[in-house]
């Protein structure tokens, strides 16, 4: 299987690349916010949301013809259930857009419940926006005699002003399983050193912490019900339901001095467990140990959706095996792939848009250097690039290639006419400075190019230009973009205020084929380390 990134529509993806139960593990995030831009993958250098936002889903969650073939495949579909379940929503809600995000759930929940193993599981992420109308689609699509868990994740802190209602701080994970017979392994949360002090109360005369446990079996057992004649001479009686362990495991309880004795022969006996030996607590339902990513963390991308590394990694670890196959049919900026390849999983992800796809292959190749994985569904080679240009399609290469630098696509002044900019990207320690990236698709190219962007740049006070074009330039245009002279950021190093990046150059360098400023420090250690790459470890010390 192997790890593989596909851009396209997940649906397509599905039918067309995944086989029949071959994967172990599902997490999805499907997006949708009624009163929000979702989608939106970047915001401008101060802040402020793009008004040329991009969208994941430009059409998807409206009722129109793809809405109206997605709820006819699921009426012509094997699963009466959902169907039934589908056509009672479309009576209830009408032709709406939260109509039309069901009918196309509805079509891929059931392509997903094809894919997964027997023995697979699968958890739908989401906000009280659908929440409510996603676990009734599961219950029909999955049964729902196989839903596990309804987890509350703590997504947020409190909020100052709810206004006129609670604060919204939680999402909701469903944890669903195809049959009875899946993998689950149970999670434990650390317990810090003050809360143990707290819980393991009890010491042994060598110092070890320990706190008494009942013996007593949950639930009636006949067959643990004996009387026990312990160690100290006193015979104690079971509860009514009997012990929780065998004679034999009781006597190696008493042998090993782990058991605790009433002051009252005649009260209970107990267990102990020592500090030192204990998992930590069991992970319940409520998930509030796992904050959210904060504006300052190192993982974080400015991917408005994205989820801790530690919130996946307790999924793939409770429900997947080292060599399981995990797929995240909406992988955005793949915190699911990233958690994937780091517990040793194989993974599948899936996105349809360009941005998230190259964001994804820089964050693993930045997370796991070496690593491999195959793209599918973009240009592999300079040929395939040519190729995309020369569909006709414009706007599907331009993303592409903006994606290879990691650029934000969209003219974030005003929507309608790009006015010569075809990308932004953002530099500097906090973000305060900005490059407009011009993507050049056809054959003929010329020192006018390089006159306009330029142009462009002086009009909109930004500090550097990137012509990236499918052509190799000419001596004029260098020359031209030379004598535009050097761009200095105060306290960074200074860069070419003009620079020309073939697209060539992009896919086999990404955004190390740009020179924005960098701290003069920064450039100084990348500068010795491409020289000495042993040199890495010395200058962080």
């Amino acid at each position: 299987m192997a790890n593989h990134l596909y851009y396209g529509d997940n649906l397509a993806v599905l039918r067309d690349s995944i086989r029949d139960e071959s994967v172990d593990l599902i997490y999805l995030d499907p997006p949708f916010n009624s009163n929000a831009s979702y989608n939106v993958l970047f915001k401008g250098g101060d802040g402020a949301q793009s008004a040329a936002q991009i969208e994941a889903f430009d059409d998807t969650w409206h009722w129109n013809d793809s809405a109206e073939e997605a709820f006819g495949e699921v009426m012509r579909g094997g699963n009466a259930a959902a169907s039934t379940m589908l056509r009672a929503m479309r009576s209830f809600l009408g032709d709406n857009d939260m109509m039309a995000y069901l009918a196309m759930m509805a079509v891929r929940l059931i392509e997903l419940h094809r894919v997964l193993k027997p023995t697979g599981s699968l958890y739908l992420h989401c906000d009280p926006t659908a929440s409510h109308y996603l676990k009734v689609l599961l219950d029909a699509v999955f049964g729902a005699k196989f839903f596990r868990n309804e987890i509350v994740w703590k997504r947020t802190f409190s909020h100052g002003d709810p206004k006129g209602k609670f604060g919204d701080i939680t999402d909701k994970i469903f944890f669903y399983t195809k049959t009875n017979k899946y993998l689950f392994h149970p999670q434990f949360s650390v317990v810090s050193a003050e809360k143990a002090e707290k819980i393991y109360r009890s010491k042994d005369a060598d110092g070890r912490r320990w706190q008494s446990v009942t013996l007593r079996s949950p639930s009636p057992r006949p067959n643990l019900h004996y009387p026990y004649t312990a160690s100290n001479g006193v015979t104690y009686q079971p509860h009514p339901n009997g012990w929780s362990c065998n004679l034999e495991r009781m006597q190696t309880y008493d042998a090993e001095g782990r058991l605790h004795f009433p002051l009252n022969p005649s009260g209970a006996m107990r267990l102990k467990m020592y500090a030192d030996e204990s998992a930590g607590h069991r992970v319940q339902n409520l998930w509030e140990d796992i904050p959210p990513i904060g504006a300052q963390a190192q993982e974080r991308l400015g991917y408005p959706t994205q989820k801790p590394v530690a919130l996946l990694e307790r999924i793939l670890n409770a429900s997947s095996n080292p060599g399981d196959v995990v797929l995240d049919p909406f992988c955005g900026c793949g915190t699911t792939v990233h958690a994937a390849q780091k517990l040793g999983r194989q993974w599948i992800g899936i996105d349809v848009t360009h941005l998230a796809i190259g964001l994804i292959e820089k964050r693993l190749r930045d997370a796991f250097p070496g690593v491999e994985f195959t793209t599918h569904g973009v240009p592999q080679d300079i040929g395939g690039a040519r190729e995309l240009a020369a569909r006709g399609k414009y706007h599907e290469f331009e993303k592409w290639a903006l994606s290879l630098i990691a650029a934000q696509p969209g003219n974030l002044s005003k929507k309608g006419a790009d006015k010569g900019i075809d990308g932004n990207l953002w530099f500097g320690a906090k973000s305060e400075g900005r490059a407009i990236v011009s993507v050049k698709a056809g054959g003929n190219v010329g020192v006018g190019m390089v006159r306009d962007l330029r142009g462009v740049i002086e009009r909109e006070g930004a500090g550097v230009g990137i012509l990236l074009t499918l052509t190799e330039p000419t001596r004029p245009m260098l020359t031209e973009a030379a004598g535009a002279g050097q761009y200095e950021l105060p306290g960074f190093a200074p860069v070419p205020r003009l620079q020309i990046v073939t697209v060539e150059e992009a896919m086999r360098l990404r955004d190390r084929a740009l020179r924005l400023p960098a701290r003069r420090d920064d450039a100084f250690k990348r500068a010795v380390v491409e020289k000495d790459p042993g040199a890495q470890g010395r200058l962080d010390l």
